[in-house]
């Protein structure tokens, strides 16, 4: 399984972005292989309008099953869930690692 995590930097221990559309970058977990990636998503971030349908398209496009974040805007969930994407909303001050032990 796949696990992407909005967040502040490009580690584990990084924080949650609580911004789904306009977070920084996604961690990218994957279960069976006990690895991450880092995806920059300043490409987004600027955006004045539309952020989170972009987002949400571009994790749909990195094959994700599940996105982890503070907070999704309606317009993002329902890209997310077109994709068959699973969303979990999670507290502010959790570490990516702390979220995506909540994801599984």
């Amino acid at each position: 399984m796949k696990i992407a995590v909005s967040s502040l930097g490009n580690s584990l221990d990084s924080k949650v972005d609580p911004r789904f559309g306009r977070a920084h970058g996604f961690i990218v977990f994957d279960t069976e292989s006990n690895s991450f990636e880092y995806y920059d998503n300043s490409r987004n971030l600027s955006l004045m309008q539309g952020a989170g349908i972009q987002t949400a398209q571009f994790v749909s496009d990195l094959g994700v099953d599940v996105v982890v974040s503070g907070s999704f805007g309606p317009k993002a969930a329902s890209v997310l869930e077109k994709a068959g994407i699973k969303k979990v909303s999670v507290g502010e001050g959790l570490s990516v690692a702390e979220a995506i032990k909540k994801a599984i």
